[in-house]
């Protein structure tokens, strides 16, 4: 028997509101249609019933883009009530909200797995922030890099070297280049004539993506908006990088990898480079607080033959865009390098 009257907490229907404000400002009316429609059509299922009782912070969660992701990852499969309502199809809102509806209380076995794990769009725009801090540490340090991501999901940050890049103003870096992103920078933006040399690559996530996989990369494109053809294609060209290269991101908790990776030792002349972005927020706050101290030991272990630098960016407490924030050790003193829109399409540095 199908529960009926499933009670959405305020709280929780709030929080799908702000997200689709925030989709609407990241130039995507669909997923932000979606997010509304959601948090008025969950009444009955046990969909809905999850979502109703989610048990930790749904913000701090991405609870709205776990749901959004789960509906676009049907689509994807070729669910044939929602090819009705998604890009290209321009349905009336009404339908709209019929088809949300019946999805949501007769799809649940297919529905209720995704929303098991944090969405990994692995946005690989963000590589165009990635490079400013690797072009800046190239600057003032001038070392071959070993370059490590936590929150790795596929690995295609990782190849951020890889990627050409429109940086507004009339700035290029690595024209000609198969996958070209832009990211509008502005301020007082890193030099452009670094040389990065990375000389090596790894990666941890809880639950990599597979970039060989194709199923495993349907889930990572079902969590880019599909409305955003662009962001798309962009991601799988990505993908085919990081396919070719045969790498694979290590599936594990960020403070265990953390302190295996940190603690390999070092050759001297070399720069090793750990990163992350816009995964912080998902760490149980043990898992955060280990992860820290391994970082800081590594800190510690550095020396001016064998440096270390620690790039990261993650949303703070000021809205709109993240924090980025650079630490390099000999030395360790942490700087503010500007702030990033979280899909990378623009920087605004103050160096």
């Amino acid at each position: 028997m199908v529960e009926q009257n499933v009670a959405v907490p305020e709280a929780i229907r709030a929080h799908f509101f702000r997200q689709g404000e925030a989709c609407a400002r990241l130039g995507s009316p669909f997923t932000a249609a979606m997010c509304r429609t959601l948090a008025e059509v969950l009444v009955e299922g046990p969909f809905a019933r999850a979502v109703a009782d989610w048990p930790g912070d749904p913000a701090a969660d991405a609870l709205a883009l776990r749901a959004c992701g789960a509906f676009h990852g049907l689509a994807r499969g070729g669910h044939p009530l929602l090819a009705e309502i998604y890009p290209p199809a321009t349905p009336t809102e009404a339908r709209f909200e019929e088809v949300v509806r019946t999805v949501a209380a007769g799809s649940a076995d297919a529905l209720l797995p995704w929303l098991a794990s944090a969405p990994q769009t692995n946005e690989v725009g963000r590589s165009g922030i990635v490079l400013g801090a690797a072009l800046l540490l190239a600057a003032e340090v001038g070392l071959p890099m070993e370059v490590l991501e936590i929150g790795a999901s596929a690995g295609v940050n990782l190849f951020f070297d890889q990627y050409g890049y429109d940086l507004g103003g009339g700035q290029r870096w690595k024209v000609g280049a198969e996958v070209g992103l832009s990211c509008a920078w502005a301020g007082s933006p890193p030099p452009l004539d670094g040389r990065v040399d990375v000389v090596a690559r790894a990666g941890s996530d809880l639950a990599p993506i597979d970039a060989g996989d194709p199923a495993a990369r349907g889930r990572m494109l079902a969590y880019i908006w599909p409305d955003q053809a662009e962001r798309q294609a962009r991601a799988a060209g990505a993908l085919a990088t990081v396919a070719r290269s045969g790498l694979a991101v290590e599936p594990a908790s960020a403070d265990e990898w953390l302190e295996r990776a940190l603690a390999t030792p070092q050759a001297d002349g070399r720069l090793r480079f750990l990163f992350h972005t816009i995964m912080w927020q998902y760490l149980p706050g043990a898992v955060a607080a280990r992860a820290e101290a391994a970082i800081l030991a590594a800190g510690a272990r550095a020396t001016g033959a064998a440096p270390f630098a620690y790039f990261a960016m993650e949303a703070d407490e000021t809205p709109g865009a993240a924090a980025l924030t650079l630490t390099v050790w000999p030395g360790g003193q942490r700087r503010a390098l500007g702030r990033g829109d979280f899909h990378g399409r623009s920087a605004e540095w103050q160096l």
